[in-house]
């Protein structure tokens, strides 16, 4: 018995032996962009443009588009960010200032962000303030886009 397993020994180093020494991170694909230069591959999920449309229509065909109306608090001078992707590192694609208005359509599972249609000013028809058929991604003529739960008010619906 001794002999099988000093011969299975002898086997395993010299098999480790003749592999090519590498790190193994570069030899993977990453993701979607398997073949491309590993320069010229997105590290980040900023530069990757990721992006999840807003939903409307969650609370059925009865009910607004989007039941709740939102303020921006506590936002300090730069704004709150609103992302393309319900993440920090989602691209921005506008700001919303202290005491700007949106209407909230959905929620992360998570609860830490808002799918929001931005108010424009004046107030103009978004087209959520009306009940539509059936779920389905705003593409409306108003910007939408993901804020943080913490900033955000809710003041009516």
């Amino acid at each position: 018995m001794r002999v099988v397993l000093a011969s299975l020994a002898s086997v395993v180093l010299m098999l480790a032996a003749c592999s090519k020494s590498s790190d193994v991170l570069e030899e993977l694909p990453n993701s979607s962009l398997a073949g491309a230069a590993r320069e010229d591959v997105p590290e980040t999920r900023l530069e990757s443009r990721l992006t999840r449309p807003v939903t409307i229509g969650e609370d059925g065909p009865r009910l607004d588009a989007c039941g709740t109306m939102g303020q921006a608090m506590r936002v300090g001078a730069k704004g709150l960010a609103v992302r393309a992707a319900p993440f920090a590192d989602a691209k921005e694609i506008a700001r919303m200032a202290e005491g700007d208005r949106a209407w909230v359509c959905t929620r992360s599972l998570d609860q830490k962000w808002l799918g929001v249609v931005l108010a424009p000013e004046p107030m103009a028809d978004c087209g959520v303030s009306d009940p539509v058929d059936r779920k389905q991604a705003y593409d409306g003529p108003c910007r939408s886009g993901w804020v943080s739960s913490a900033a955000i008010r809710l003041i009516a619906g």
